[in-house]
């Protein structure tokens, strides 16, 4: 497999698999673990009690990004007997109501996401102080030690954005268009505040009503038409990214579209080149570690990160990578 181009300081999948399988790294090993998957058939593999853990995030309907780590979440609990609980909401207060619910049913772990973190405080707050252990993902990593978490899983959004701007900058771009569709996420404006902070060239934000994708693509279009100069698109999302290709073809623009996030027609725009690259932070690694952390501390009162988060990205995915992906963003799994 190609060597990805990795901006984090971290490397998840190689600290789990020395903590949780130290006694081996041998291909035996391995081996026997997928021997053992497979004989298990989706019964667990441990004989803990069944613990309740709810994730609630801050996704929208019909948000891909955010079935991938549904999937890694539900994997992770069926290893581990745990009765998991799913719920989102794209509006804070929703969302928080949500993670209150969870309280109320006494579960034994909540997963949340920190998108809008001064709406959230009060209900992880309320968790924290009824002994719930709480693990943040994807969003909120500078505050998730400051609320009270165990731990944060997910990329550092200014990191992933500087990765960006670095990424066009050896592109030889000059002239960039940073499309938020979510207003009020902190995480997007430290993304483009990353790719600014190392851009060479000229960054230009675009907030978009992300819920609309016609409004996305007729707002991207006019702004693609009236800006002649426009070189490189940046969206935030891989459900976007295809919009954005829509409409570059509508104004006639040569721009490069890229985009953060990985799904199958991102990877088949890679290919293609379709897209220029995509920023991935393996979604299905921030759910399925998250219950894996959680069911840990219950267990074994462990907890991982020494106080930092646990990075799960960025990763730069390119058109020489995206064929060896494309198998796992069609499973789900990337």
């Amino acid at each position: 497999m190609a060597r990805f181009r990795t901006w984090t300081g971290i490397a998840l999948a190689g600290a789990l698999s020395l903590s949780l399988a130290a006694c081996s790294s041998t291909g035996g090993k391995r081996a026997e673990d997928a021997r053992k998957a497979a004989a298990a058939q989706g019964r667990a593999a441990v004989d803990t009690p069944r613990w309740t853990f709810a994730m609630i995030t801050h996704s929208g309907d019909g948000d891909t990004f955010w079935d991938i780590v549904q999937s890694g979440a539900e994997q992770a609990a069926v290893k581990d007997n745990i009765n998991f609980l799913y719920s989102h909401d794209d509006e804070a207060q929703q969302q928080a109501q949500l993670v209150d619910a969870a309280v109320d049913k006494k579960v034994d772990g909540i997963i949340v996401t920190l998108a809008k973190p001064d709406a959230m405080k009060a209900a992880v707050a309320r968790a924290v102080k009824a002994g719930i252990p709480v693990i943040t993902v994807n969003s909120g990593s500078a505050e998730s030690k400051e609320f009270g978490a165990l731990t944060h899983i997910g990329q550092d959004e200014t990191i992933a954005g500087e990765a960006v701007g670095e990424e066009l900058n050896e592109r030889g771009r000059k002239s960039a268009l940073c499309v938020l569709h979510e207003q009020g996420n902190v995480g997007h404006e430290q993304r483009c505040d990353g790719v600014a902070k190392t851009f060479d060239g000229k960054l230009q934000r675009l907030y978009v009503t992300g819920t609309s994708m016609p409004d996305v693509q007729s707002a991207l279009e006019a702004k693609l038409q009236t800006d002649k100069g426009l070189d490189t698109v940046v969206t935030l999302g891989a459900p976007y990214a295809d919009t954005a290709v829509k409409a570059k073809q509508g104004a006639g623009s040569k721009a490069e579209i890229d985009t953060f996030d990985l799904n199958a027609k991102v990877a088949a725009g890679l290919e293609d080149g379709t897209l220029g690259f995509a920023v991935d932070q393996q979604p299905y690694l921030q759910g399925y570690e998250a219950v894996d952390l959680l069911w840990l501390n219950r267990y074994n009162a462990d907890v991982l990160g020494g106080g930092r988060p646990v990075l799960t990205g960025p990763q730069i995915i390119t058109k020489d990578d995206a064929g060896e992906l494309a198998d796992y963003t069609k499973r789900g799994t990337r």
